[in-house]
């Protein structure tokens, strides 16, 4: 198919690969250019703008930071609002909150057009080893007309329900990942603190039954030497996400303290000056409370 990608960060540059490997023809967009480098000449068309990348594709995704930045490149002068055809399909990809989706996804749907919510779960680690996972919110029929194309990206992909569910439910992990690797961080520390030497910590965690995918890949990152110089998600990042599940549990009315309590060591870790790295630097964060030297 004739797809559009606009938004070729970390997980755009991951994806499109994927897409034309499954013998996709695929145009892109991003903000600057020179991201764009490595995928034109793996074969990925340019396009001057999202509204250009929409005109010649049948389908077209988005992924960018914000909210702010979904309804710059979906409803901007040049966005994929004003080039879609009537039997396109808009996929926004993007960790939003779920009122902005909806509040997109009705425009389009105003003008007879079609834009679903299909946020992914996953790291650039995953999405190379072929793990991650998609969410999708919006009609059941042009649901069923993209999932295909989707596998091409993931192997597990769920249909959740009407527009802004998906989101809704990309935050909800999300809430519950940061639990899990900030949890991490303070039991490692608690264990280090007794005396057990970090890297046999990090190592009967994993072997334990508390093991998971997302501590197995970036457990190992706070042993010594071994923090990525580009992290997966950084510590803003993160706690971008953490800001968007606080919300939206304000409007609800649902409780969620341990997402508090997480945020709270994104606050500490940009207080240390150590947030730049990926957010598992958390465990730092415990360790210099704890009062351990560096």
């Amino acid at each position: 198919m004739r797809l559009g990608f606009v938004g070729l960060g970390v997980m755009g540059a991951g994806i499109v690969p994927r897409l034309m490997a499954a013998g996709h023809h695929v145009t892109g967009w991003n903000r600057s250019r020179e991201k764009a480098g490595p995928l034109e000449k793996a074969g990925m068309r340019w396009a001057g703008s999202p509204r250009e990348v929409a005109a010649c594709s049948e389908i077209v995704f988005s992924i960018v930071t914000d909210g702010a930045a979904v309804r710059s490149v979906a409803l901007g002068a040049n966005g994929i609002f004003a080039g879609l055809a009537k039997d396109g399909i808009y996929l926004d990809m993007s960790t939003i909150a779920p009122e902005t989706s909806r509040a997109v996804a009705a425009e389009f749907a105003q003008a007879g057009l079609t834009m679903l919510d299909a946020p992914i779960s996953g790291s650039p680690v995953t999405l190379a080893q072929g793990n991650a996972s998609l969410m999708v919110g919006g009609d059941r029929a042009a649901f069923d007309r993209v999932q295909p194309v989707l596998l091409a990206i993931g192997p597990k992909v769920a249909y959740i329900g009407a527009n802004g569910l998906a989101a809704q439910m990309k935050l909800a992990i999300n809430l519950l990942l940061m639990v899990e690797v900030i949890a991490f961080g303070e039991a490692v520390a608690l264990a280090e603190k007794g005396g057990v030497r970090r890297d046999v910590a990090v190592d009967a965690i994993l072997k334990s039954v508390a093991a998971s995918p997302v501590l197995g890949y970036r457990g190992p990152f706070i042993l010594e030497g071994r923090m990525p110089a580009v992290p997966l998600a950084d510590v803003t990042l993160q706690q971008k996400d953490m800001q968007l599940v606080l919300e939206l549990a304000r409007e609800q009315g649902s409780p969620t303290p341990l997402a508090a309590a997480a945020n709270e060591m994104m606050n500490a870790c940009r207080g240390l000056g150590i947030d730049r790295n990926d957010f598992v630097v958390a465990h730092e964060a415990y360790r210099r409370l704890g009062g351990m030297s560096k």
